[in-house]
């Protein structure tokens, strides 16, 4: 092994564990295969891979996280044998292919929220335990965020604890909504309903109605689905959930009524010691600074304003695959192959508001209004130019430096905040605070400048 890399390599498995089995290895050596200094390609690989651990709490975690450190007490827990798919290389999971493993599944939980696991280790307790993982990582399993415990996690069986009792922490949490995240599995709220409609699925064969909506309190909304009759529920209805289940599509978290969720309707009376009214909780959104935006990992139907910085590729004029919708590339969708897209446009653009920026992702409908141009008259500007990029330039020439507002949903990945945009527009009143704050401003540093020109080196007035 080079003797410079050697040393790089060490402090990597100190931190990460087993550099071969985890694939960080392979990951290392293409940085050095680009001619990457070692000393770089190690700290990107830590900050990749999480080098340093940290003790998180279950309200603190969101998919792709690595090496941390979780304590929790076990609400459930089960088994099941799984044997090997055929090719799977041999070893895998200290197993053989022909031996079937076993996998540990569960919820554990702290005073901050419940998290479903699943383990490839045995694990020291049981039921009620408190236990003590560390070198844990999360991924998402079936629209929700999961705890996974590896071959290179430790686990061990707390004996003092201060966490809640089992009983206390296998009732349903009630939590505001702004608090309800991917990684719930259970929880519970109060708020009312904003929107409603029904529609008919198949589900095993049968006809099934199911309802779906929004839900509003006075920290903010989130998407509902309910699989089972809601009698007397109905817009404007207030009402008390236990024992919802949350789902998560695309990083934004919903509530998901199951047959196990209680929904009791909230009368006038009690409805009066509520911090919220249909009234209030049903009022647009207001503006957001985007760093608060980013303190999240996802947040449903929010407003933020800023200055268009950059115009990305990919905005213009673009065809989608009739069957799925996708960007169709060279007449090919990945999923269907060779298709006839259908003419479709886009702005995906940069806004940002000085605390931060976001990556937002204009529809056709909200893109021919910010550009004032339909998909029509953009075509014609296409087939008009011999460049095939006309409408990228062209809107990049009129939408930088534009300041605008947004309102839609965001959440958060591995490159910043993905916002998807329902409404766009200038807000006048706050265009027009923003002059007056410009112009005093100036007028602040117009009377320093003047103080500094009246001095001279050496504290003497200058008389000129």
């Amino acid at each position: 092994m080079d003797e410079k890399i050697a040393p790089h390599l060490e402090e990597l498995i100190r931190a990460l564990g087993d550099l071969e089995k985890t694939g960080i290895r392979a990951e290392f050596d293409k940085l050095i295969a680009f001619r990457v200094p070692p000393d770089l390609a190690k700290e990107s690989i830590l900050r990749k891979f999480g080098g340093k651990k940290k003790v998180l709490k279950v309200k603190d975690l969101s998919a792709n996280l690595k090496n941390f450190e979780l304590t929790g007490r076990v609400l459930d827990i089960g088994e099941k044998s799984i044997r090997p798919k055929e090719g799977a290389q041999e070893g895998t999971l200290s197993e053989t292919p022909e031996r079937p493993f076993k996998l540990y599944t569960g919820v554990i939980a702290d005073e901050t929220g419940s998290v479903m696991f699943s383990s490839w280790k045995e694990l020291p307790g049981s039921i009620g335990d408190v236990i003590t993982i560390r070198n844990a990582y999360t991924r998402i399993w079936q629209n929700r965020v999961r705890l996974s415990i590896g071959e290179q996690s430790l686990v061990s069986k707390t004996s003092d604890s201060k966490l809640p009792s089992l009983s206390e922490l296998s009732e349903s949490q009630t939590k505001k909504l702004v608090d309800i995240g991917s990684v719930d599995f259970s929880v519970g709220a109060v708020a009312c309903v904003l929107q409603l409609s029904q529609r008919e699925v198949l589900v095993r064969g049968r006809q099934s109605t199911v309802v779906s909506g929004v839900l509003a309190d006075e920290t903010g909304r989130l998407p509902f689905t309910a699989w089972i009759d809601l009698p007397g529920i109905d817009i404007g209805s207030i009402i008390r959930i236990e024992e919802a289940q949350v789902r998560t599509f695309r990083g934004m978290p919903s509530v998901n009524i199951t047959n196990n969720t209680k929904v009791f309707s909230i009368g006038p009376e009690e409805a009066k010691n509520l911090a919220f009214t249909f009234e209030s909780a049903g009022k647009d959104p207001v503006l957001m600074k985007i760093e608060e935006i980013d303190s999240r990992d996802s947040m449903f139907d929010v407003a933020a304003a800023g200055n268009v910085v950059s115009v990305r590729p990919g905005s213009g004029i673009i065809s989608r695959c009739p069957e799925c919708s996708r960007v169709v590339q060279k007449a090919s969708c990945r999923a269907h192959g060779k298709v006839e897209g259908i003419r479709d446009m886009r702005i995906k653009a940069v806004l940002d508001d000085g605390t931060g920026a976001m990556s937002v992702m204009f529809p056709r409908e909200l893109a021919e209004i910010i550009y004032g141009k339909t998909l029509e008259e953009a075509e014609q500007l296409m087939f008009s130019d011999v460049s095939k990029d006309a409408v990228y330039e062209d809107l990049k020439r009129f939408l930088t430096g534009r300041y605008l507002a947004v309102r839609g949903n965001a959440s958060k990945g591995e490159y910043g905040i993905s916002f998807v945009a329902e409404k766009v527009w200038v807000p006048e009143d706050d265009l027009v605070f923003r002059v007056v704050e410009l112009l005093h401003r100036l007028e602040q540093d117009e009377g320093a400048g003047k103080e500094r020109n009246s001095q001279v080196p050496g504290g003497g007035v200058n008389l000129a």
